[in-house]
């Protein structure tokens, strides 16, 4: 499993209420969502993001309130992946729910621009930056949620293993 794209960058204590602001959780459907992504903190977020771009951030991303929305509506958006400093644990565990990989690296978070060419090998852990010609070292998942994730998330993988 692999993610390539350009970086949309983000800083410090991204709550989820900034994520997807509570006005828009009148629907389910997620390319509502994804259309009202960021839209508090980046209003042209949702024009200008493209399917296999990378989120980046810095520290506690995902905090505030345990809605899973938040990375429904940043998957829906077509990001591939997000990496960060750090995530809330709420917001780490209900992406991986819902099949959002994301990556803590402190490293990435700090060295990693807007607009960077990102290339992820997931089974390594590694992040090349393509635009600086760095590499960074996450902590790759384990191969369950590895194949979880690839299955689209808890439920989805449950359901196919369901005979």
């Amino acid at each position: 499993m692999n993610a390539h794209g350009i970086v949309h960058k983000y800083g410090d204590n991204v709550d989820t209420d900034v994520i997807i602001p509570a006005r828009y959780l009148n629907t389910s459907d997620e390319k509502e969502l994804a259309s009202h992504c960021m839209c508090d903190i980046d209003e042209t977020f949702h024009t200008k993001v493209k399917q296999g771009d990378i989120m980046v951030a810095g520290d506690n991303f995902g905090c505030g309130s345990s809605r899973e929305h938040a990375p429904i509506a940043i998957k829906a958006s077509g990001i591939d992946c997000v990496i960060a400093k750090s995530f809330a644990r709420i917001f780490y565990r209900n992406a991986i729910n819902i099949g959002l990989p994301i990556l803590e690296c402190e490293e990435a978070g700090n060295r990693i621009d807007d607009h960077d060419e990102i290339e992820i090998d997931f089974d390594l852990g590694k992040i090349y930056n393509r635009t600086k010609n760095e590499t960074y070292q996450a902590e790759p998942f384990p191969d369950f949620i590895k194949e979880m994730m690839e299955q689209g998330g808890l439920l989805k993988s449950i359901a196919k293993g369901v005979k």
